[in-house]
Parts: structure tokens; sequence; C-alpha cells
């Protein structure tokens, strides 16, 4: 037996039919390669296939922050001593495109650690990769950057999604997203939503997504505040992005395979190119695109030993980053309660959900 979570980590606070909406509106324009994507994703890591080149690329625009949450392991000293702190050259930017596109690559995602709209060319970068074929590209963000003007420039250039991090209302969202202001914020979301409206579009979708503990107070006024202005609203149990927990106190499956590694290539701002999206410090770099191709690295040995080793269900004794990673850890059910709707988190065993821990 293999337990190989496809979509670990997160949970949505939707009903059924605002998320079969949701998948429905993220695969408009492109909508059969979008179910024949969504059938890989799944299948390729149940079966431990690897394709001619990965499915998505996360191409990290910027390995630095413009805010200090007390959860980010952007904050911390051993993030600082271990990641090179800049941003994508474009012309690095572009080779790695060109490939993805060249490949059939179906998704980039522009960010990993950092803030993707400090990167001054991002209008660019989203501009090349639409021109390019990409059919899917999307990013994550803190919100600060960007405003209405920007959003709608983004729009028209065929962005496909945007997930805005944000963690709780009011006085808890400045607490933990500081300098952000909370109304500002929420003015800024209601307004990308007219602008679409206006315009007619069904994309770039928004997506709202809180840690758990920001919201777990009123989980129903959130969804209640974002639910009229976004496409999706979802919340992630706090996984330990401080590197705070006693590994004798983590449970892990012990038929643990990682589908990440038939998924997805990550690429840091810098060029190095990590084992996966959650290994933050670059504990195992296993290339470097300014140097490597994509499908050298893709089907090169360190990815390859990476994969023998989760085949023997050996990913958390042989890789640091593994035995620190949410994926192979076990879960509780926790029920999170929407008014009369009830939702599931899983909670990870002995994981502290208070923020900063």
């Amino acid at each position: 037996m293999n337990y190989t979570p496809i979509n670990k980590g997160q949970f949505t606070l939707e009903t059924p039919e605002r998320s079969a909406l949701f998948e429905k509106n993220r695969g408009f324009g492109n909508e059969e390669a979008y179910r024949e994507n969504r059938r890989q994703w799944e299948d390729y890591p149940k079966r431990q296939f690897v394709a001619d080149y990965p499915l998505h690329v996360d191409v990290e625009l910027a390995s630095v922050c413009n805010l200090k949450c007390p959860m980010c392991y952007t904050i911390t000293p051993e993030f600082k001593s271990k990641v090179n702190a800049t941003l994508m050259d474009f012309a690095l930017y572009t080779k790695i495109i060109d490939e993805c596109a060249a490949g059939g690559v179906y998704s980039v995602r522009l960010s990993l650690r950092g803030e993707s709209f400090l990167h001054k060319r991002i209008v660019d970068c989203i501009a090349y990769a639409k021109k390019k074929g990409i059919k899917e590209v999307s990013t994550l963000t803190n919100g600060l950057r960007l405003d209405e003007k920007l959003f709608k420039e983004v729009m028209e250039l065929g962005m496909d999604w945007i997930t805005i991090s944000f963690d709780g209302l009011g006085a808890t969202y400045e607490k933990i997203r500081h300098p952000a202001k909370f109304d500002r914020a929420v003015e800024k979301i209601v307004n990308y939503a007219k602008i679409k409206r206006e315009a007619g579009r069904v994309k770039p979708l928004i997506k709202v997504q809180a840690v758990l503990p920001s919201i777990i107070e009123g989980p129903k006024a959130f969804y209640d505040t974002f639910a009229p202005i976004t496409d999706m609203v979802s919340a992630n149990p706090l996984i330990d992005y401080l590197m705070n927990d006693d590994s004798t106190k983590i449970y892990y499956h012990a038929d643990f395979t990682c589908p990440q590694l038939y998924q997805r290539l990550v690429i840091g701002a810098d060029g190095l190119v990590m084992m996966c999206s959650n290994d933050e410090e670059n504990l195992h770099v296993v290339g470097d695109a300014r140097t490597k191709t994509i499908h050298e690295m893709w089907h090169g040995p360190e990815l390859t030993k990476a994969r023998a080793s989760h085949a023997r269900h050996c990913g958390t004794k042989d890789y640091a980053a593994c035995a620190k990673c949410y994926l192979p850890r076990r879960t509780e059910d926790a029920v999170v309660m929407i008014g009369e709707r009830s939702v599931i988190a899983e909670n990870y065993i002995g994981r502290s959900q208070v923020i900063g821990t």
C-alpha cells in the first residue's frame, strides 16, 4: 500500500456548489486540457509515473518579502543564512518559460517563498508566459503591492489565478500582516471583483486563504466576508513553518510516497532547483536552472534518487526536508463550523495551532 496524498494541507470553507464552480472556471478556455491535467495530477503519483516534463513548474520570482508574519520561515535566521534573498533575472525567467512551453508544461506559478509582486517586471513575466502559451499562470501574494490598476493590467494579460493570503479579520489581520491595513485590503478585493464583473471576465480567479488559527474564533464571519467577493475561500492548519517541532513527537504515515516528485519542479529565484515545494531552505538542491535544462533535472540523478527513496517509503529517513514536511505527517480530523455547515480540517497530530509556534 502507498499513502500518496494528492492535495493535502489546505481545505476549503466552500459549499460543494461553489467548489464545483471554481473547478469549472479554473479550466475556462482550456476545458479539455484542464481535465486531462487534473487526471494526470492524481494518476501519475499513484502510479509513480515520470512524464517527459513536469505537469507544473513553480518559478519563484522573489525570495524576499515585504512582511514579517510571525509564523513565516522567511523571518528566521536559518532561512536567511541558507537562501539567497533575490529577484529572478528576467533572462533566466524567459529561458525557463521557453522550455516549459516547448515541453508542454501545463501550468506555472510565479511564487514560492517570497512576495511575487516585489519583482519589478512581474507584468512582463505574466505577459511572456501567456504569450508562449502556458495554459495556467498563477501566483500567491500577500496583496500589499497589488492594487486595482495592477489587477486590471494582469487581468487583460490573461492571468488565470491569484491566491491572496489573508489571515483573520480586523485587528487580527493587522497584527499578523503588519503593516497591511484590513479595511484597504478588503476594499481592494471588492474592487477586483467589480473590475472582473464589469469586464465580463471569469479570470483571474480570486482565492483567499488563511491559516486556521487566525479564523478559528469566527470562521463564518471570515467566510461571509470573502465568499461574495472571491471565487474560493480556503484555510490550512498551521504547519511547522518555523521548524520548531520536536522530532520525537512527529508521527508519520509509514507507507508515505511523495506525490510532488511526479507532479512539479520547483525553481528558486536564484535558479537553484529544490527537490520539492516544501524544501524551503534549499536542503536538497537537485540542479541549477542557469546551467541545466528542466528536462535534465527532471530526469536527473538527484530526483531519480529521491523517487527511489520514496518508493521504498524511506523519504523521511533519507531526506531532512521530508522529515520536516507536513505531507507524510499523520493527521486527526477537526470540525470547523460555518454556521450550520461543517467542514473538516486535517490537523497534524501533536502540531501546535498557535501562531508563532
